[in-house]
């Protein structure tokens, strides 16, 4: 089930969603300093292409830096990003079919505010990372 959920995901706004977060992620590692948001866009961007069956679980050693490097994306990319997701979201939703990939949006935008401190962990098993 998650399979077909998720080629329909790609479909309909998957590949699109992909395609913002490669750009934001482009943009981002064009400095020195912007590259590991650089790199947290391109990891959103691979979890946006295929959601179903994974989920994202907060890291607790992440730390002050995280949070300062959350402040910093939410001002760059996060808040366009998140946007995004609101639109392709409420476009879903206006048909039956794709209320649940528009709900599937809306669960991706506290990801896209703040996603310093997040790992993307598959849904069978959300705290196997953190035993490892």
């Amino acid at each position: 089930m998650k399979t077909l959920l998720n080629i329909i995901w790609l479909v309909l706004s998957g590949f699109w969603l992909f395609l913002v977060y490669l750009l934001a992620g482009v943009l981002l590692c064009v400095t020195i300093i912007g590259i590991p948001f650089g790199v947290a866009a391109f990891r959103i961007g691979v979890y946006a292409l295929w959601p179903f069956g994974y989920t994202t679980v907060e890291r607790r050693e992440a730390g002050a830096p995280s949070c300062v490097g959350n402040v910093l994306w939410l001002v760059l990319a996060g808040w366009w990003l998140a946007l995004a997701h609101i639109t392709t979201g409420i476009a879903l939703c206006l048909t039956i079919i794709g209320i649940p990939f528009g709900i599937a949006n809306f669960k991706l935008i506290p990801v896209s505010l703040l996603p310093l401190g997040r790992e993307i962990v598959r849904t069978d098993e959300p705290f196997g990372a953190r035993a490892a």
